[in-house]
């Protein structure tokens, strides 16, 4: 298998589908785990870093927002990226995407979840540092409720990669004869069930290929992924993001699965 060396780019990745070579570009190391392979960014870190100042001073020309392009967006896509904030690519390209990675920073570093990436991100992205796992050196994905996160860690304590999510609500709602309470359940479990097929509609709306962790509580891809809890328990994840954990083989049956 060849990698390359470049980032992948957002702009060549729809939503809701990534293709396995766009989810490989970037990663030069890969750990086994599983019976897959796992990509980090630990490569593109090194790269990175060494440009991080210059593009601390570039990024400090303007604030950076949705819908907007150009090389100063594309240098803080490459320093989220080197932080192991996921991103579908490093493009240059402030995309929906793009938008979920910098949400993610923002609660890691106790920001305002404002999805702009202005003085306050520019003050403390020179010195921010890659969140850490809960649970060192175990191959699992967590989900830290408190800050909306997603997080994958092995071998250590920093996180491998880290996700915008958004969990339960903790709005009760009807449904099946019953009632529920809209929250996201805390707790250690393993994946029990999993649907590839794509798209999965049902009464509480559409889920892209679901991997549940326990009851009908899953991971799955969705449409709309706030900076806030929103769903009805689920764990919601950008569909591209949902791709590429499949295949790495993150998302895979009896995986351990964190809620805390």
């Amino acid at each position: 298998m060849t990698i390359r060396t470049s980032a992948p780019r957002e702009s060549s990745t729809t939503a809701g589908a990534l293709t396995r070579r766009t989810a490989i570009m970037g990663a030069a190391g890969v750990g086994a785990l599983g019976t897959g392979l796992l990509l980090t960014p630990s490569a593109q870190a090194q790269t990175t870093q060494q440009a991080a100042p210059a593009l601390v001073r570039a990024a400090a020309g303007r604030t950076l927002k949705r819908g907007m392009s150009g090389g100063d967006v594309k240098g803080m896509q490459a320093k989220l990226y080197s932080l192991h904030y996921w991103m579908p690519g490093v493009d240059g390209v402030f995309g929906y995407g793009t938008l979920q990675a910098v949400w993610a920073f923002q609660k890691a570093q106790g920001l305002a979840r404002t999805g702009v990436w202005g003085p306050a991100e520019q003050a403390v992205v020179g010195k921010a540092k890659t969140p850490a796992v809960r649970h060192k050196g175990s191959y699992r994905i967590e989900v830290d409720k408190s800050r909306q996160l997603l997080l994958v860690g092995w071998g250590g304590s920093t996180a491998r990669w880290v996700f915008n999510t958004s969990t339960g609500a903790n709005k009760r709602f009807y449904a099946w004869g019953r009632w529920y309470s809209g929250s996201t359940p805390t707790g250690t479990w393993k994946i029990y069930r999993r649907n590839t097929s794509g798209w999965v509609t049902g009464a509480l709306g559409s889920m892209y290929k679901p991997y549940y962790v326990v009851g009908g509580i899953a991971i799955h891809g969705s449409a709309d992924i706030p900076a806030y809890n929103a769903s009805h328990g689920c764990c919601r994840l950008l569909p591209a993001a949902q791709d590429f954990l499949i295949r790495s083989n993150i998302l895979y049956p009896s995986r351990i699965v964190s809620i805390y």
